[in-house]
């Protein structure tokens, strides 16, 4: 296994560079072949990772454990409230005394605007071992490799002139965190696509995302854009990823961000909208997808949607971190 990596945080895909995020995406393709063909890769026998989840979880959780279970090693799974975190241990503590128990610390710390990204940097600057971040207020890395992947694998390595849309849609069910959408912005935006954001005027993203955004696009010659309805985003759109998140300054009034959410519920990823992106174009979901809310049944089960593909790379992308940096 490339060692190249080994003790580097991931705390943002824009932490790592461009070749870094390559390393981890053959990585994962690897470790995915070896998975589907039974191969024994027991790379990190006996290591410990630990997962600290302030928020719920279905596939981060299931593709930690089962990864890292995959990779020879354990997982120990700790949700917040019942850790002395709930009393107020500071993340210096936390970070020093978990490091020396094991060999990295995932976290998972999303739902309050300002908040989760400087947690786990404060973790990472006291802990010895590497911090990975399993979503944040800012970035949700983790999904976002997996996502690269998944396109990668649908239309090649090169993406240079693909276009993916990235936009809001309606939820009723609760205020999302906003990291999807700017761990997307951020990273697609290096690796050869155009990206179109699109959101109603209330959903307008974190500052530093955008900036960072535009920059990477400036950089790798791509485009990035923010237009104010699904139709525009859609548009000959090559990747659609239509999906709820939050208000940055209600986040602490969820009642009120849904309340004003009402007022869109038109946003809706269905059939008419698939229609304006080109003929092989895939629908794209982090999940848990609010049916009939974000999305129809018949585009989420349909053909242009590799939801499930997506989902099952989130295994193999967290495998690959955790080989790589453990």
């Amino acid at each position: 296994m490339e060692t190249s990596l080994k003790g580097k945080d991931y705390i943002s895909t824009q932490d790592w560079s461009d070749e870094q995020i390559d390393l981890a995406l053959e990585t994962a393709s690897d470790l995915k072949a070896k998975f589907k063909n039974d191969i024994p890769h027991r790379y990190l026998a006996d290591k410990t990772i630990f997962l600290f989840f302030f928020d719920k979880s279905t596939r981060t959780r299931n593709s930690f454990e089962a990864g890292i279970t995959q990779l020879g090693g354990h997982a120990h799974f700790i949700e917040a409230s019942t850790s002395q975190a709930a009393h107020g241990e500071s993340p210096k503590d936390m970070g020093i005394i978990l490091s020396s128990y094991g060999h990295a610390i995932a976290i998972r710390h999303d739902l309050v605007p300002g908040e989760g990204n400087a947690y786990m940097r404060e973790v990472a600057k006291w802990a010895d071992k590497p911090v990975i971040n399993m979503q944040c207020d800012v970035d949700h890395p983790c999904q976002t490799l997996a996502d690269l992947m998944t396109i990668r694998e649908k239309f090649g390595n090169d993406l240079r002139g693909k276009k993916i849309a990235v936009s809001w849609a309606y939820a009723p069910s609760y205020a999302k965190p906003m990291s999807v959408p700017q761990g997307l912005i951020m990273l697609m935006t290096r690796f050869g696509m155009d990206v179109s954001l699109a959101h109603p005027p209330e959903y307008a993203l974190m500052d530093e995302p955008l900036r960072i955004a535009k920059e990477n696009a400036a950089k790798a010659g791509t485009k990035f854009e923010i237009v104010d309805s699904m139709d525009a985003a859609f548009e000959n759109a090559d990747i659609v990823y239509p999906k709820s998140w939050g208000i940055e300054s209600l986040f602490h009034k969820p009642e009120e961000a849904l309340e004003i959410s009402k007022k869109y519920k038109d946003w809706i990823c269905d059939e008419r909208l698939m229609d304006l992106t080109r003929k092989d174009s895939l629908y794209m979901h982090c999940l848990p997808a609010d049916r009939g809310y974000e999305v129809t049944d018949s585009v989420i089960d349909g053909s242009h949607s590799v939801v499930h593909q997506e989902a099952e790379n989130r295994l193999h992308t967290a495998k690959a971190l955790m080989a790589l940096t453990m």
